[in-house]
C-alpha cells in the first residue's frame, strides 16, 4: 500500500513502531513476522487484533492443567492456552516467579492480568460467564476476597486438584443439558397424561351435571357473587362453558396434548395449553383438586414451558423447585412440633395411617421399631441435608439425586400417591447432565434423543422474558418460605406474591407435617328397611377386612382420598359429603361408578348411614385377613331422601 507522507502519517508511523515494540515485548510475534510489503503500522495492528488473548499457566501443576483444559472447552479458540514452560522465554519482562505464582492473562495489546482477575477475564469469553468479571470490577470487596481465595487455593494446589477430581471427575467438561431437557419434557408428558386421564375417568361423577359437586352450579354461584374479576381470581376455560362435554373436552384434549409432548411435537405450544387446561381443572375440580400434587404439577409444568424456550434457566429453576419441595417437606415436620417426628417414631404409625397404603405397607409396618426409627432419621437426612447438595458441584448433585430417588422409591412402593413420586423423581433428572446420561443410558436411546434434540438457543426477546420471570419465581417462592417459617414478609412482597398466586406458578409445600397415630375409617352402609344394612365398597380405601390393600400407580382416586380426610373432620363441615350421600340415595350411576361395589345395583336404598371404625393391620397369624377393625360409633346417623 503506497501513501503520501504527512505530519500525521509520521506520528502514526511512530505510534505503529511503539505498538510493534509492545507486541514483540509480549512475545506475541517476532519482528520478521510483522514485516510486510505494506504499511508496518496497519500490519501490526491487524496482526495484533487477529491474535486471541493468551492464558499462561503452570504446566507441571495438575490443578492448573485441569482447569485450563476445562476453560478451553468453555471458551474455544477465543483464548490461547499455553503452559509457561513452553512460552516463558517469549515474555522476558515477566519474572519467572510470577508464572509460578499465578496464571497470567496476556492481552493482544501487551497488557496483562494475573491470578483471580486473569481467571475472570478468561471466563468473560464464555457465554453467560461475564458476570464474574463485572462483579470483580464493580462490586466493592469482591476483588479483594477473590484474590485472597485465589492465593489460598494456589498455596494448596495438590489438595484442590484431588478435590476437583472427586467433585467433578477426571474428564470434566462444560455441562450441557440438551439431551436432559429433551428427555425431561418427553417424560413430563407422561406425567401430564396420567393426570388428565386419571381425572377424566372420574370427572363425570365428581363434577359432572349429576355428580357430587356439579361444575355448572359452582360456576353460576361464583359468577353471581364475584363478578368480572373472577377471570383473574380463578382463571379457567369453564367460565365460557361448564357443560359435561366441556369437562370431558378439557380432560381428553389434555391427554392428546400430552401425547404430542411425549413425541416432541410442538412442545412449547403443547406445554402452554397443558398448563392452561390443568389450571382450569384445578379450579373446576373444587374440593377434589386441592392436593399439593396438583399445584406441584402446575408449577413444574410452567417451568417445563420455560425449559422448552431456554434450557439453562429452566434447569436451574427446576432444581430450585426440587430443593424447595424436599427441604420444606422436612422443615414443616419439625415446625409442627409433632413429638412423633422429633422422637423419630413417626414411621411406626405412617405405614398404617397414610391415606391409601399398598400391600408392601403391611410388611413395612411390621418392621422393628428400632429399624423404623433409623428410617425416619434417614428421611430427615434426605429432606433436610441432601437438598443443599443440589447447588453443589457435579458429583455432590448426583449424590443428592440418588438419595432423593431412594426416598421416593420407598414412598412409592409403600403408599399410593399417584404420579407424585414419579414427578419428584423426574425432577432429579435436572441434577444430571448430558455426559452422565450418555454414560448410563442405552446407546439407542441417546441416538434417538440426539436425532430429535433441538439446539435451544433462545432469542433475545425470549432471554429477556425468561430473565424476568425466573427471578420473580425465586422471589415469590422465598416469600412463601419466609411465611412458612413463621416470618412476616413485607407488605409489598406479599402483594407481588398475591398478584401471581391465581396462576399457581409458585406454591408452598410440606408433606405429613403432623403424623396421625390411628386409622379411623368411614364405612357407608345402605338399607331398604332400616334393619338390614349393606356396605358400599371403595376401589382403594380400606373396607372389607379380608381385602388386600390395592395399587393405584399413576391414578389418583379422588373420592377415596377425600374419604380419608373426611374421617378427620366433622361431617357437618363437609358439604360435599352430604351431596355424596344424596347421590347414593338416588343411586346416581355416575357417582356409584366411582365405587368398586354398589350393594344396591337395581334399586336405590331407602336409608343411608356412615359408621366409624378403628382400623389396624392384622397380625401375621391371621390367615386371609389384612385388617382388624373395631366399631367406634356413628359418623352420621341414618338418613333418607325427603319426599319430592
Amino acid at each position: 500500500m503506497c501513501v503520501s507522507k504527512t505530519p500525521t502519517d509520521s506520528r502514526r508511523s511512530f505510534t505503529a513502531r511503539k505498538r510493534i515494540e509492545i507486541i514483540n515485548a509480549g512475545g506475541l510475534g517476532k519482528p520478521e513476522i510483522m514485516e510486510t510489503r505494506g504499511n508496518p503500522f496497519e500490519s501490526a495492528v491487524d496482526a495484533a487484533a487477529a491474535l486471541p488473548p493468551r492464558l499462561i499457566y503452570d504446566g507441571d501443576c495438575g490443578f492448573c492443567g485441569y482447569w485450563a483444559r476445562y476453560w478451553k472447552k468453555l471458551t474455544g479458540d477465543t483464548v490461547d492456552y499455553r503452559p509457561y514452560q513452553e512460552v516463558a522465554a517469549q515474555y522476558q519482562a515477566i519474572p519467572l516467579a510470577d508464572f509460578q505464582r499465578a496464571v497470567q492473562y496476556i492481552m493482544p495489546d501487551g497488557r496483562r492480568a494475573s491470578a483471580a482477575e486473569a481467571s475472570f477475564l478468561v471466563l468473560s469469553h464464555a457465554p453467560g460467564k461475564g458476570i464474574w468479571l463485572t462483579l470483580y470490577r464493580r462490586l466493592p470487596g469482591f476483588a479483594a476476597i477473590s484474590e485472597l481465595a485465589y492465593a489460598f487455593i494456589a498455596a494448596h494446589r495438590a489438595g484442590f486438584y484431588r478435590t476437583s477430581l472427586f467433585l467433578w471427575g477426571r474428564d470434566y467438561r462444560p455441562p450441557r443439558y440438551d439431551l436432559i431437557s429433551s428427555l425431561f419434557l418427553r417424560l413430563f408428558g407422561l406425567i401430564y397424561l396420567s393426570a388428565f386421564v386419571s381425572f377424566g375417568v372420574q370427572a363425570e361423577g365428581l363434577i359432572g351435571s349429576h355428580g357430587i359437586l356439579p361444575l355448572a352450579e359452582f360456576v353460576d354461584a361464583v359468577a353471581g357473587t364475584v363478578g368480572p374479576e373472577r377471570f383473574f381470581v380463578m382463571p379457567m376455560v369453564f367460565w365460557w362453558n361448564a357443560s359435561d362435554f366441556a369437562i370431558q373436552a378439557v380432560c381428553w384434549a389434555g391427554a392428546a396434548l400430552s401425547l404430542l409432548l411425549i413425541f416432541n411435537l410442538l412442545p412449547s405450544l403443547s406445554l402452554f395449553l397443558l398448563y392452561a387446561l390443568y389450571l382450569s381443572l384445578l379450579y373446576g375440580g373444587q374440593v377434589f383438586m386441592t392436593y399439593q400434587w396438583d399445584t406441584f404439577l402446575l408449577e413444574a409444568g410452567f417451568l417445563a414451558l420455560l425449559l422448552s424456550f431456554a434450557t439453562a434457566p429452566g434447569i436451574w429453576l427446576l432444581r430450585w423447585l426440587l430443593f424447595r419441595f424436599m427441604f420444606m417437606s422436612g422443615v414443616v415436620k419439625l415446625l409442627s412440633g409433632d413429638p412423633n417426628w422429633w422422637n423419630l417414631s413417626a414411621l411406626s404409625y405412617h405405614f398404617l395411617t397414610q391415606p391409601l397404603p399398598t400391600p408392601v405397607a403391611w410388611y413395612a409396618a411390621h418392621l422393628s421399631p428400632r429399624l423404623l426409627q433409623i428410617a425416619t432419621g434417614g428421611a430427615f437426612f434426605v429432606e433436610l441435608i441432601l437438598p443443599f447438595l443440589i447447588f453443589c458441584p457435579r458429583r455432590l448433585r448426583f449424590l443428592s439425586a440418588f438419595g432423593i430417588l431412594l426416598l421416593q422409591s420407598c414412598i412409592l412402593i409403600t403408599g399410593n400417591y399417584n404420579w407424585f413420586n414419579f414427578q419428584t423423581m423426574l425432577l432429579c433428572l435436572a441434577l444430571f447432565d448430558d455426559a452422565a446420561l450418555q454414560k448410563v443410558s442405552p446407546k439407542r436411546l441417546i441416538e434417538l434423543l440426539s436425532a430429535h434434540v433441538r439446539k435451544n438457543t433462545p432469542r433475545r426477546t425470549t432471554t429477556i422474558i425468561v430473565g424476568a420471570i425466573g427471578p420473580l419465581i425465586v422471589f415469590c417462592s422465598l416469600v412463601r418460605m419466609d411465611a412458612r417459617f413463621g416470618g412476616d414478609p413485607p407488605v409489598a412482597a406479599l402483594a407481588v406474591d398475591g398478584l401471581i398466586e391465581p396462576l399457581h406458578i409458585v406454591s408452598g409445600y410440606g408433606l405429613f407435617a403432623v403424623m396421625t397415630t390411628q386409622r379411623d375409617e368411614i364405612v357407608i352402609e345402605g338399607s331398604e328397611d332400616g334393619v338390614q344394612w349393606r356396605e358400599y365398597e371403595f376401589w382403594y380405601k380400606p373396607g372389607d377386612v379380608a381385602r388386600r390393600p390395592s395399587w393405584s400407580v399413576l391414578h389418583q382416586p379422588r373420592l377415596d382420598w377425600q374419604m380419608w380426610f373426611a374421617a378427620l373432620e366433622d361431617p357437618k363441615r363437609l358439604p360435599w359429603f352430604w351431596r355424596f350421600a344424596q347421590r347414593l340415595l338416588q343411586n346416581e350411576p355416575t357417582v356409584t361408578a366411582l365405587l368398586e361395589r354398589n350393594p344396591f345395583p337395581d334399586k336405590a336404598p331407602v336409608y343411608l348411614r356412615a359408621q366409624f371404625y378403628d382400623y389396624s393391620y392384622a397380625g401375621s397369624e391371621e390367615k386371609g385377613v389384612w385388617w382388624d377393625r373395631r366399631l367406634i360409633g356413628r359418623y352420621f346417623p341414618a338418613a333418607r331422601l325427603h319426599a319430592q
